[in-house]
């Protein structure tokens, strides 16, 4: 049910990163913290519907045209994870590659025990230089 929505708002994603400055979409990102990376905690509903919107929007990336990458992935599974309400932390690593010494970034999602975007591995390989909250985790 969720495959077309998500594929148009990895669409949607991939537009916004490229037309829009960073610092205007990280307002809605999530709260902005310091890099010292923790996962929020979810309940088992909640751990459920997350593992379904991960299922669904690694499918719908692989059949975009255009390349729905882990920073589109990020920010539609943010959208969705603050649709159902779900805490979720996106976190922006970088990595210098061993082979050719240039740096590479990467972003994740993490909610509870799921990590929704960018693998499962993210934490080991990259080092954390930003970090979203999900807005109701960080009271102004």
């Amino acid at each position: 049910m969720w495959l077309t929505p998500i594929w148009l708002i990895l669409g949607i994603s991939k537009a916004l990163i490229f037309t829009i400055s960073f610092k205007r979409l990280a307002g809605h990102l999530g709260s902005v913290t310091d890099v010292l990376p923790w996962i929020p905690l979810i309940d088992t509903s909640q751990q459920a519907q997350a593992l379904k919107i991960c299922r669904t929007i690694r499918l719908a990336a692989r059949y975009t045209p255009w390349d729905s990458n882990c920073f589109p992935q990020a920010v539609a599974a943010r959208l969705l994870l603050g649709l159902y309400g779900i805490p979720y932390a996106l976190f922006f690593g970088l990595m210098r590659d061993t082979q050719t010494l240039e740096m590479k970034a990467h972003a994740w999602v993490s909610a509870g025990r799921v990590t929704l975007t960018g693998g499962a591995s993210s934490f080991e390989n990259y080092v954390v230089v930003g970090m979203f909250l999900a807005p109701a985790l960080c009271p102004t």
